[in-house]
C-alpha cells in the first residue's frame, strides 16, 4: 500500500514552517508530515535522508515547491530522477509542471512508428524532443530554486560593503549595536561558512572559526536575516 509524505523544510529556527504544512494538508490531508531545519544548498540532511531510506515504490512526496526539496541544482537534479527511477511519486505543488507524473507523460507520449523508415526517423526525433523538452523544464526550476540563494547570499555582502562605506549601523532594526571591524568580518564569515547560509558548517563550528560568543553568532545570523527579508 502506498504511502504519501509531505516533505518540509525551513533554512533557520526563526523561519515558520506552518505555511509548508497547510498547503500539503489542504491537498494531501492524510500525508504523513516530515518537517527539517536545515540549509536546501544541499541534501545530505537527517530528516529527508531517513524519509529517503524509508520509501518504497509507489509512495508519494509531497513539497510545497522545488526549493523546499533542494537549492543545489545539480543534486536536486540527480536525486530527482533518482527517486523516480525507484517508482517514487514526486509532487510540487507550485510547480505542477514538473511532478514526475507530468514528466513521464510528456515521454510517454511516443508517437507509433509507421514502418516507413524516413517517417520513423521523424518520428524518433520527435519522441527524443518530447524527452529533452520535459528534462530542461526540469532543470530550469532547480536552477532558479540556485539562483534565489546566490542572489541572496549577494544582496547581503553588498548590504554589509554599503553599511561599511557610508558608516552607518549593520542590522539597525535589532538593538542599538554598531558595526565594527570584528562585527563585519564576522558577518562576512557566517555568510561564507554557516549552514544558514548554505556553508558547511554547524552554528558551534561558525562562531568558533569567527572567534566571536554563541550570542554574538546569534544575534549577528539575525541581523543578516533582517536584512535580507
Amino acid at each position: 500500500m502506498k504511502k504519501t509524505y509531505g516533505y518540509c523544510r525551513i533554512s533557520t529556527k526563526s523561519q515558520s514552517i506552518e505555511r509548508q504544512i497547510r498547503n500539503i494538508i489542504r491537498e494531501y490531508p492524510d500525508a504523513d508530515i516530515v518537517e527539517e531545519v536545515c540549509t536546501g544548498t544541499s541534501l545530505q540532511r537527517t530528516n529527508w535522508i531517513k524519509l529517503k531510506n524509508k520509501l518504497k515504490k509507489g509512495d508519494v512526496v509531497v513539497f510545497d515547491s522545488v526549493s523546499r526539496m533542494s537549492r543545489n541544482s545539480g543534486e536536486g537534479i540527480k536525486e530527482y530522477f533518482e527517486l523516480m527511477d525507484k517508482g517514487i511519486e514526486l509532487i510540487f505543488l507550485k510547480e505542477q509542471y514538473i511532478n514526475t507524473g507530468t514528466y513521464k507523460r510528456a515521454v510517454e507520449r511516443e508517437l507509433e512508428k509507421t514502418g516507413n523508415k524516413i517517417a520513423d526517423l521523424y518520428i524518433n526525433a520527435t519522441n527524443e524532443v518530447f524527452r529533452i523538452l520535459a528534462e530542461e523544464q526540469i532543470k530550469i526550476a532547480f536552477d532558479q530554486s540556485e539562483k534565489e540563494v546566490m542572489d541572496l547570499r549577494q544582496r547581503t555582502k553588498e548590504g554589509i560593503e554599503t553599511a561599511r562605506l557610508n558608516g552607518k549601523q549593520i542590522g539597525g532594526q535589532v538593538g542599538k549595536s554598531f558595526k565594527t571591524k570584528k562585527s563585519v568580518e564576522a558577518k562576512e564569515i557566517i555568510l561564507k561558512h554557516s549552514k544558514r547560509f548554505g556553508g558547511s558548517l554547524n552554528n558551534e563550528e561558525c562562531w568558533k572559526l569567527a572567534g566571536i560568543s554563541e550570542n554574538s553568532f546569534y544575534k549577528y545570523v539575525k541581523e543578516l536575516e533582517l536584512e535580507n527579508k
